[in-house]
C-alpha cells in the first residue's frame, strides 16, 4: 500500500507531526502551501484567519506535484482555524475529492485545545472516501501537549 501524508501549516506544529508520521510509515509528504503567503504576525493571522473562515474563503494553492491517484491512503493534517479545519485545506478538499473517494483518509488536526466542530466537517467533506476519525493533537504554542506516544500508537493503526 503506498501512503501519503498531506498538510497545510503556518506555524510548524503540524507541520512537525505530519513529517513524524510520514518518518513512522515510510511514507510519502507533500505540504499544502497558498499562493498568497500568510502574515507572521500572530494576532493579524488570528484575525485574518477568523474573516477567512466566516466567509467561506477559498484561497488559491499551489500545485502539489504529486498524483492523488498513486496512493492508497492519505494521511490529512490542518490545523484548526476558528473551530474548523485551515481554508487552504478546504482547498485542497474541494480541488482533490474526486481523486480521494474511495481512498483510506485519516485525518488530523493540530489545536490548542478545542477542535470545535472540525470533526464533523472533516467527516462532511471526506464523503466519498473511506474516512477514519479525526484525531487531535493538541500543542500549548510550540509545546505538543498530546504525549508522542498517543500520536505513535495512532499512527501504528493506519493501515
Amino acid at each position: 500500500m503506498k501512503k501519503l501524508v498531506v498538510y497545510y501549516s503556518v506555524g510548524g506544529n503540524t507541520r512537525a507531526v505530519a513529517r513524524r508520521v510520514a518518518q513512522k510509515l515510510r511514507a510519502d509528504i507533500t505540504e499544502i502551501n497558498t499562493v498568497k503567503e500568510y502574515p507572521d504576525d500572530y494576532d493579524v493571522l488570528v484575525g485574518l484567519g477568523k474573516r477567512e473562515v466566516e466567509s467561506g474563503y477559498i484561497p488559491q494553492i499551489q500545485p502539489l506535484g504529486i498524483d492523488l491517484a498513486q496512493y492508497d491512503v492519505i494521511v490529512l493534517g490542518t490545523p484548526v482555524w476558528w473551530y474548523t479545519y485551515a481554508p487552504a485545506v478546504k482547498t485542497f478538499l474541494m480541488q482533490n475529492s474526486a481523486a480521494l473517494k474511495g481512498k483510506r483518509v485519516y485525518p488530523f488536526a493540530t489545536n490548542g485545545g478545542w477542535l470545535g466542530h472540525t470533526p464533523s466537517d472533516m467527516k462532511r467533506a471526506l464523503r466519498g472516501s473511506v474516512a477514519a476519525p479525526l484525531f487531535s493533537v493538541k500543542f500549548d504554542e510550540k509545546e505538543q501537549v498530546t504525549p508522542r506516544i498517543a500520536v505513535d500508537e495512532w499512527i501504528a493503526e493506519i493501515k
